[in-house]
């Protein structure tokens, strides 16, 4: 495997919740919200209407700081997406549709890390950062499952 390739990852979750669509799809949607109920989501700065400059923080002591400009957000379809550069350099979206009482969300994300600490240790480390983004992805479930749980009692 090239070096190149162990600094890109492709990640995708599937969550499930107790809430409706509107109400689901408008919290996804709210990115300068994610600090109230994603824990490694530690700011969101709006730059204007469709940017923001994020900082995460996961199990592993280091940060990640990057742009995320929305690219698609569209209610009808359920398809929200942004590209990012920074630290990291790609693509996330998010898919929601109804499923039952409640909802589905399908989380995609296909990054290549840009950070120097990432990259250098990519070729020992790499399993650690794909377990650290898999806590933080089930952290994210639990915070949104509490958080709209909390919002339509």
């Amino acid at each position: 495997m090239a070096f190149d390739n162990l600094n890109h990852y492709r990640f995708r979750s599937v969550w499930t919740v107790a809430a409706g669509y509107d109400e689901t799809y408008e919290v996804v949607r709210d990115l300068a919200g994610y600090p109230k109920w994603w824990p490694e989501v530690k700011r969101v700065e709006q730059i204007d209407a469709d940017r923001a400059e994020v900082t995460i923080t996961a199990f592993f002591p280091y940060s990640l700081n990057f742009v995320m400009a929305r690219e698609v957000d569209d209610i009808g379809a359920g398809v929200l997406r942004a590209r990012m550069t920074g630290d990291l350099e790609g693509t996330s979206s998010w898919r929601v549709s109804r499923e039952g009482k409640g909802c589905s969300l399908v989380f995609e994300e296909e990054v290549e890390a840009n950070k120097r600490l990432l990259r250098l240790l990519a070729p020992i480390a790499r399993p650690a950062f794909t377990l650290n983004h898999a806590i933080m992805m089930r952290r994210g479930r639990a915070g949104l499952r509490e958080h709209l749980a909390r919002t339509i009692e």
